[in-house]
């Protein structure tokens, strides 16, 4: 149970070694996590989170996803409720930001993390202090289609587009599969919606995530990909610098979507850093 009352699902994907918990970016969900997760179950006790508004989590009673303090409420009640120590973490995009305002929160919560681009920016990049060409995230997010006639046509819709096209075609399945709701009509609908999703982008301005990077003390690695157009992962080795223990690596062949595009490379990575030792395991596992 999360903050508010708010329920926040919990997927066990098993495996030996200290808990390692998952933290899913804007729109996604800890089933998403399924071919990544398999290739740590080796090295770690995995585990992952809905957020709240996402995949089977509750939804927000007020249908405000702007405060970023409760995605880090709902997070520390995880743990908390698990009663497992020596975390290790890995978060993607909003994921990667929301473990560090946990740990920042609570010092001592985790004894490592790893980020793929996490959203942590100055705040001036996300309000309009850098020019851009592309759209705001959340108008974006607001005009995404919500509704497919199946999850095959959803599935198929996705696939012949990036940045879904180049995902890994396991992640893309759980993606779809888990990511949307059944309606009484026949049809699936995304189970965070348009307007939730656009909500979370809306509160990455206030979340106070760059400033908070000093107070973060355990080891962190702060993955990015190729692209560096966007904000969130031109700063990489800038969120690196500012963190004391804080290391920076760029993934060859990727993009912000690289934990699903190359699942196996980016945990690999992520689990070296997190201590894991080489060569790990590359099986499946469903939750």
């Amino acid at each position: 149970m999360g903050a508010g009352g708010v329920e926040i699902a919990t997927w066990h994907y098993g495996g030996d070694g200290p808990p390692l918990l998952l933290a899913h970016a804007t729109g996604f969900h800890g089933r998403c996590w399924i071919p990544f997760a398999a290739s740590l179950t080796d090295h770690f006790d995995v585990w992952a989170v809905d957020h709240r508004g996402h995949g089977a989590s509750g939804k927000a009673p007020d249908g405000r996803y702007d405060d970023w303090s409760l995605f880090v409420d709902d997070l520390l009640a995880v743990v908390d409720t698990l009663g497992l120590s020596g975390w290790r973490a890995f978060g993607h995009s909003l994921g990667g930001a929301v473990l560090l305002l946990a740990e920042t929160r609570r010092p001592g919560t985790f004894g490592g993390i790893c980020c793929f681009e996490p959203v942590v920016v100055p705040a001036e990049m996300l309000s309009g202090g850098a020019p851009s060409e592309r759209p705001p995230l959340n108008e974006v997010a607001r005009k995404r289609r919500a509704s497919f006639a199946s999850k095959r046509a959803a599935w198929n819709n996705y696939s012949s587009k990036p940045p879904f096209s180049r995902f890994d075609p396991e992640a893309l399945a759980a993606y779809v599969e888990f990511g949307f709701v059944e309606q009484a009509a026949g049809t699936v609908t995304l189970a965070c919606a348009p307007r939730d999703e656009a909500s979370v982008y809306e509160g990455a301005v206030s979340s106070g995530g760059w400033d908070a990077l000093p107070s973060v003390r355990p080891p962190v690695t702060v993955l990015g990909g190729e692209d560096v157009d966007e904000p969130v992962s031109m700063v990489v080795e800038g969120v690196a610098r500012r963190l004391p223990r804080g290391a920076a690596l760029r993934v060859a062949g990727v993009d912000h979507f690289g934990p699903f595009e190359e699942p196996a490379k980016v945990a690999e990575i992520a689990g070296e850093a997190l201590g894991a030792r080489r060569g790990v395991h590359h099986g499946r596992h469903n939750p």
